[in-house]
């Protein structure tokens, strides 16, 4: 029998990230500050996010808005990598995108930690945007979920496939 293991993960489910947007678009169409503004959130692409207002301020607070219905939807802001205000004509544009995925210096980083700090016996493999933790003992799983939710790496992690 194969031993105990587990993979972390840094995924952002599109469905509640289009669910915030929505929440947001609606919410600058509606509030007082905003009127006049036009200000307007959309899609940009797979993993992106474009805002717009008619001046760098509003831009900011329909960032922040944004930021709050991520939140309350339970999506990490580590996954929002939040672009410079750059203006368009009359407008103002920030592209944001969303991190999908652990890139190869982060699950370098996350691995040692797991091999410094973790319990002896604990083997981490990086495969791809993933790592696969393994152990003999369900109880050193625990202990490495526990010291990867108290570290910070700069990505939103979840942990998955727990066998």
């Amino acid at each position: 029998m194969a031993d105990p293991s587990f993979d972390v993960v840094s995924k952002v489910e599109r469905q509640e990230i289009d669910n915030a947007l929505n929440q947001t678009a609606k919410e600058l169409a509606q509030r007082f500050d905003f009127r006049g503004a036009n200000a307007g959130i959309e899609w940009a692409g797979e993993a992106g996010v474009t805002i717009q207002a008619d001046t760098e301020e509003r831009v900011m607070a329909a960032i922040e808005v944004f930021k709050e219905k991520l939140i309350k939807r339970g999506i990490s802001l580590k996954s929002l990598e939040v672009g410079e205000p750059a203006q368009s004509g009359k407008t103002y544009r920030v592209a944001n995108t969303i991190a999908q995925g652990i890139n190869a210096e982060q699950a370098k980083k996350i691995a040692k930690t797991i091999r410094d700090e973790g319990p002896k016996g604990v083997q981490a493999q990086i495969q791809g945007d993933q790592l696969r933790v393994s152990a003999k003992k369900k109880d050193h799983l625990q202990e490495v979920i526990a010291l990867l939710k108290g570290g910070d790496f700069g990505v939103a992690l979840q942990f998955t496939n727990y066998r």
